[in-house]
């Protein structure tokens, strides 16, 4: 038996090979239902993870840490790129990750995503939210990694970058899968709200020498009430956006010549 130490100090025992989401539902039904990822030894782990030695253990939930959101937005990141596949087959695939306030992801596409093009996806983000789709991680020694992703350019790129000899992980959801670290949540509908906020253009790998994708920001929630919430503070922050405030009170004004320079006034 392992002795798993949890982040009041108190101490249970699990046979070795118990995964951490078992650990989880030893502890309450409760804590399972809403945990997103846990930390062993100070190191983030997928909640398949599984223990084979007496450890520290913190489970993470959305509400209690920035490591919990980021497992959630992250699955949330391979969602959204499981719905552009479906819209649109042809898309590469650059990466997608979990940030401060959300997750965004790059594809690679033949012209930028129209407003009509983000509700589609938003649809159907939603669609395999509602399939409740299960997540399933494995691993590929690198030639076999290689070849899985044999259409996808950038994910070659970054495959082989990777030392040799090293087992390269991926996250497969139905029919969708990425090359990716994890951790993930066990299955897309762990993710309750969803919501698209903008796109632009980013450079693969922020190189200007390279090309162009497109970039997708959105944002998940466990509640409605919070993505209700976020979306009501975004609207409050734009109406003091400084911009919009020095424009309208004359303090400055900005040329179209010089967008991002502002010409103060008397």
């Amino acid at each position: 038996m392992l002795k798993v130490t949890l982040k009041d100090d108190s101490v249970i025992e699990v046979k070795k090979g118990t995964k951490i989401i078992d650990v989880a539902k030893k502890i309450s039904e409760g804590l399972a239902r809403v945990a997103t990822c846990g930390e062993v030894n100070g190191e983030v782990k997928d909640l398949r993870f599984e223990l084979e030695d007496d450890c520290n253990l913190v489970i993470h939930t959305f509400d209690s840490s920035l490591e919990g959101k980021q497992a959630y937005w992250h699955t949330s990141s391979h969602i959204m790129a499981q719905a552009v596949k479906r819209l649109f087959p042809d898309v590469k695939f650059a990466i997608g990750p979990a940030i401060k306030e959300g997750f965004y992801y790059d594809f690679d596409v033949e012209k930028p995503f129209t407003d009509e093009d983000k509700a589609k996806i938003e649809e159907e983000m939603k669609k395999i939210i509602k399939e409740d789709v299960k997540i399933k991680k494995f691993s590929l020694p690198k030639k076999e990694a290689l070849e899985l992703m044999k259409d996808q350019p950038y994910k070659q790129e970054l495959i082989e970058e990777l030392p040799e000899g090293e087992e390269i992980s991926f996250y497969k959801q139905g029919d969708f899968t990425d090359l990716c670290a994890g951790p993930h949540l066990e299955s897309t509908g762990k993710v309750k709200t969803i919501k698209i906020l903008s796109s632009s253009g980013a450079y693969w790998r922020g190189d200007e020498k390279n090309k162009m994708l497109q970039r997708i920001y959105a944002i998940s929630f466990p509640k409605a009430s919070q993505l209700e919430e976020y979306l009501h503070l975004l609207e409050e922050a734009k109406k003091r956006d400084h911009k919009k405030l020095g424009k309208e009170l004359e303090l400055f004004m900005i040329a179209p010549e010089g967008p991002g320079f502002p010409f103060f006034l008397p």
